[in-house]
């Protein structure tokens, strides 16, 4: 079985990016992906150059780095534009410290609103009122405290910050491609 179909997790993605020298966390350019995703139809060639201009590297190490790197865009689109809406942002998860998890959302968030800055007029023009709400709100998470107490309270208001992020970016996603995902099914008028 290729790479490409595997589910591709942050610490696969940040050991990837060890492999080929980089210290980097993937939340930046995992922020970056679904905002271009949403909003340029990024094709695998794109972001494979993408992410090897941001590791400062010419090409993927080696094939299973390459599939994957190609994997973790493959399955972002999928997640966003599934009827599941089952999208999640790769972020640290529980196996980080609270404050690790905060900074990898506050990088996540200042990776997708720097894609989303570059959206031209009439695209902003064609957003809800509810998409730019959202994206406003998102600005606040670039802000936040990432120097923070491991404590219940903490840990439930990163959960709800995440989650404002994961459906932002979802409703980028269905807000640029109608129909996708197709939550609610009509059925077709008889005809007789």
């Amino acid at each position: 079985m290729s790479l490409i179909n595997e589910h591709q997790d942050f610490s696969t993605i940040a050991d990837t990016f060890l492999l080929h020298g980089s210290m980097q966390s993937p939340a930046f350019l995992d922020g970056r992906l679904c905002a271009e995703l949403a909003l340029h139809d990024l094709t695998p060639e794109a972001w494979l150059e993408e992410v090897c201009l941001s590791l400062g590297v010419d090409q993927p190490r080696d094939e299973p780095s390459a599939e994957r790197l190609l994997g973790w865009r493959r399955q972002t689109l999928e997640a966003l534009s599934a009827a599941e809406l089952n999208f999640e942002p790769l972020l640290p998860d529980e196996l980080f410290s609270l404050p690790e998890r905060a900074l990898g959302l506050q990088e996540w968030t200042l990776g997708f609103l720097e894609v989303v800055a570059d959206a031209d007029n009439a695209t902003r023009r064609s957003w809800s009122s509810a998409l730019r709400e959202a994206l406003e709100d998102l600005e606040g998470l670039t802000s936040i405290e990432t120097d923070i107490e491991d404590s219940p309270e903490n840990e439930d208001d990163l959960f709800a910050l995440t989650e404002h992020a994961r459906m932002a970016a979802m409703l980028l996603y269905t807000e640029q491609h109608p129909g996708k995902p197709q939550v609610e099914q009509v059925d077709e008028p008889t005809r007789h």
